[in-house]
């Protein structure tokens, strides 16, 4: 029995725009391996990612075709619309072996559906897709021509549908409870171990009417010096007087994640974070204020840039980017980002998690805002207090 998430008409819906895509740019073929997209064109849902998979979008092809590791082929059947003719496992002995390797067995696939000479595209810069995979099948397909199709289905699946829009807004209600929960419980002689654990628990059991996924992204949870750089998380020591800590959690509902930040401080925290906490949140709330559809990404950068150059803080990195569906490593979907330079244009649909936090040599402060673009500008998927939490 099939179990999917959208209607087949909605990842049809997919597949057509992202043959579109491919016909503009001269491809035939895509080979999709990033677990998201695999995710995003058929339902595929496995913590698989591990060994080679992918599915195969052809132009010529109706539905996309699925190919994987054997024991994970019923995964495919019950988690996508395919057909059973468009399921392809192959054998374990592929899998960890110096003879043979997978995308030799995907080189046969193309073969047998007569897409072995075509204009072949392939996720080159995806996690998981290595050197070896392309140096396999241009080997095995010598008459083929190969085309860089790196983030052709992330940019197909940055405008999201009203569908994808309520499992964010679930995944905020997820990703409030998370930062409720760190908030309580985080205080002098804590262990920070002890939070994280309950972060996972909160993240996870989600609300009484629907649960949680696993996070792309591991609690970020540095306290101390370690807030100095922001993709730290936590130890086992316990909290102490004076501590600054970074949060940056997220709700995740059926891989649709919504991140939140917040920082802390116990006790007799610096004035020094306190100012930086107080640049942050105005900055933030500036540039959310000012987005309107129509606007460059670079344009609210702009905005941000604007609003704190009076604090004499400065921020040397990009404030935001587009996030959504995805898997680990990363919950970001490697498009748009919200820095100079980049001019994309906003649109409604399209989702962000705005993240302008700064870092500096012995503290740092991380606040930030998911948000939707609309037609009157950016709706926050969260609603919790957007300023230095003080305990």
């Amino acid at each position: 029995m099939k179990e999917l998430v959208f209607s087949v008409a909605e990842y049809m819906e997919r597949v057509a725009k992202t043959k579109k895509s491919m016909a503009d740019k001269g491809i035939d073929v895509l080979i999709v391996t990033d677990p998201a997209n695999m995710n995003y064109l058929t339902g595929f849902d496995g913590w698989s990612f591990y060994v080679h998979q992918g599915v195969i979008v052809a132009l010529d092809i109706e539905q996309p075709l699925w190919f994987g590791r054997g024991q994970d082929g019923n995964a495919a059947r019950l988690t996508t619309y395919l057909d059973e003719q468009n399921i392809y496992p192959y054998t374990d002995d592929y899998v960890n072996s110096t003879v043979k390797h997978p995308y030799e067995f995907v080189a046969d696939i193309l073969r047998e559906r007569g897409l072995d000479k075509k204009v072949i595209a392939t996720e080159t810069d995806a996690y998981y897709y290595s050197a070896k995979c392309q140096q396999t099948i241009e080997r095995c397909l010598p008459e083929a021509t190969f085309k860089d199709g790196y983030n052709i289905v992330n940019w197909v699946k940055i405008i999201k549908s009203p569908t994808e829009i309520e499992f964010i807004k679930k995944a905020a209600v997820i990703a409030e409870k998370a930062m409720h929960t760190a908030y309580d419980m985080i205080d002098i002689g804590v262990r920070q171990c002890d939070v994280a654990a309950a972060v996972y628990q909160a993240q996870i059991s989600g609300t009484k009417e629907y649960g949680g996924e696993y996070s792309a992204i591991a609690p970020l949870m540095p306290a101390g010096i370690r807030t100095s750089t922001p993709h730290l998380s936590w130890t086992d020591d316990v909290y102490k007087d004076g501590d600054t800590v970074i949060l940056e959690l997220s709700g995740n509902y059926r891989h649709y994640h919504c991140p939140l930040a917040r920082t802390m401080i116990l006790g007799n925290a610096s004035q020094k974070v306190r100012d930086l906490g107080a640049t942050v949140s105005e900055g933030l709330t500036a540039a959310l204020e000012g987005i309107r559809p129509g606007m460059l990404a670079e344009d609210v950068e702009r905005i941000w840039a604007k609003t704190i150059a009076k604090s004499g803080f400065v921020k040397d990195s990009r404030i935001g980017y587009s996030m959504g569906l995805n898997f680990p490593p990363d919950w970001g979907e490697h498009t748009a980002s919200l820095r100079p330079g980049d001019k994309t244009v906003l649109v409604p649909g399209m989702t962000f998690h705005m993240i302008p936090g700064i870092w500096l040599d012995d503290c740092g402060v991380d606040t930030s805002e998911p948000f939707v673009v609309t037609e009157n500008g950016a709706e926050p998927f969260c609603h919790f207090r957007r300023e230095l939490l003080v305990k």
